[in-house]
């Protein structure tokens, strides 16, 4: 879609563009195959020598158009859909790593990414580096191997909320020949443009902010098109030398800047099949056409429960971006500047087990492993999502074990801050 059009626009028209008599709304293409007239046309795709549909696990008309739309409104080349976040993860680093090689990641990333790159991945013979992302240009530098092929940050870490120096990364990351890979789950599209700041593929778990309303499991990653594979040839072989599971091709040369994705479609998606369902790109296209109005909605709404609780002297202490004082302000005002996500952390005095007797007084902020939808929630990480790691582990990925996770929605907020209220009070 062109270039032209703002955000708010791309959230509702683009990806899907229906011609003369076609339905105005993205239609749900529930079906695994399609059918072709000759046996040469179907033996053309197989080839790759022709684009279309011809199963689902490859591609889809709904996803393909989701896709699109989300690829436009960060600004890049091309875009898949996986089944969820977690999946979108490794495909981005599996799509460039292969057994032998290396990856330099931040260490203040979501609990389940780190488990996937500092345990599953190693046991495919993939071998990750976390390095502080607060720590200068020459540590993390430090962090490099012959070997390594990608440095991988999360704009706003889950859950503990810390920015990322996006132009930071990109300068360590290109200065060392290898793409800087960003999960903007968080902030999305609407609030941050990684690319802009130098960073080659963006990934997200669509589950959250983008879906919205917590019905779709879902993942998606894009390209920006700016990296060049091919000045750096050696190191990525798997795009830059024929693929014999291809019948030779070589992905740079036949795809140009959609390399990087074509391989990730017909290379993974085809032998690993982490799809999204076309019904759940459905709802999560419905979640996408009204991104634009949530996210101030949340960022207005977390501001002022921030600062409410700042203020209350049975909280130990607040954790968000937004906050003049907060670690982070001055990267957020950066790269931020409309505003960054609804999600807070806080510790209240008395520790864990008084956060765990807050977080069961609360009427409908409810418990729940999910963040990012339009209803508020709240979750306790080291009884939760991160208690497989010791507490060691909880200070290393940026989790003390008091930190209470809320997920600010797009209620009104002094209701919010009422519920909080009588909760601490209980």
């Amino acid at each position: 879609m062109a270039k032209q059009f703002k955000p708010e626009t791309l959230c509702v028209q683009a990806g899907w563009t229906p011609k003369k008599g076609e339905p105005r709304v993205l239609p749900i293409y529930q079906s695994t195959t399609f059918k072709y007239d000759t046996s040469e046309q179907m033996a053309r795709l197989f080839d790759l020598e022709d684009s279309g549909y011809f199963y689902t696990r490859l591609q889809n008309p709904t996803n393909d158009a989701v896709a699109a739309k989300i690829a436009a409104l960060e600004g890049g080349v091309a875009a898949m859909l996986t089944s969820s976040g977690q999946a979108a993860n490794f495909y981005a680093i599996f799509n460039i790593c292969q057994a032998g090689d290396h990856f330099v990641c931040s260490s203040a990333i979501y609990g389940g990414t780190f488990n996937l790159f500092g345990v599953t991945m190693k046991k495919l013979g993939i071998d990750v580096t976390f390095v502080n992302p607060d720590a200068s240009e020459e540590e993390i530098s430090a962090a490099f191997r012959p070997n390594t092929k990608a440095l991988f940050g999360e704009t706003i870490s889950n859950p503990s909320l810390e920015v990322l120096d996006i132009e930071k990364f990109a300068r360590i990351a290109h200065s060392h020949g290898v793409p800087l890979i960003v999960d903007n789950t968080f902030p999305t599209p609407i609030n941050c443009h990684p690319f802009e700041w130098g960073a080659d593929i963006a990934v997200h778990s669509t589950t959250k902010y983008m879906d919205g309303h917590a019905t779709s499991v879902g993942g998606c990653i894009v390209d920006s098109g700016n990296f060049d594979w091919d000045a750096h040839a050696d190191k990525f072989p798997g795009l830059c030398t024929p693929d014999e599971s291809y019948h030779g091709l070589t992905y740079t040369k036949a795809f140009g800047k959609g390399a990087y994705i074509t391989k990730a479609t017909a290379q993974l998606m085809r032998d690993l099949g982490s799809i999204q369902s076309p019904q759940n790109a459905f709802l999560l296209n419905l979640g996408l056409e009204t991104l634009h109005l949530r996210m101030p909605q949340h960022c207005g709404n977390a501001q002022k429960v921030a600062e409410y609780l700042s203020k209350n002297e049975k909280v130990a202490w607040v954790n968000y971006c937004g906050l003049p004082d907060n670690k982070y302000y001055a990267l957020a005002q950066k790269y931020m500047p409309n505003g960054s996500c609804g999600v807070i952390s806080f510790g209240l005095k008395g520790g864990r087990d008084v956060s765990i007797k807050f977080m069961d007084s609360l009427e409908f902020i409810a418990i729940v492993t999910h963040v990012a939808d339009a209803r508020s929630c709240v979750l306790h990480p080291a009884s939760h999502t991160h208690r497989q790691l010791s507490d060691e582990q909880l200070m290393e990925a940026g989790v003390r074990p008091d930190l209470i996770r809320l997920s600010v929605g797009i209620e009104n907020a002094d209701d919010i801050i009422a519920d909080i209220e009588q909760a601490l009070n209980a």
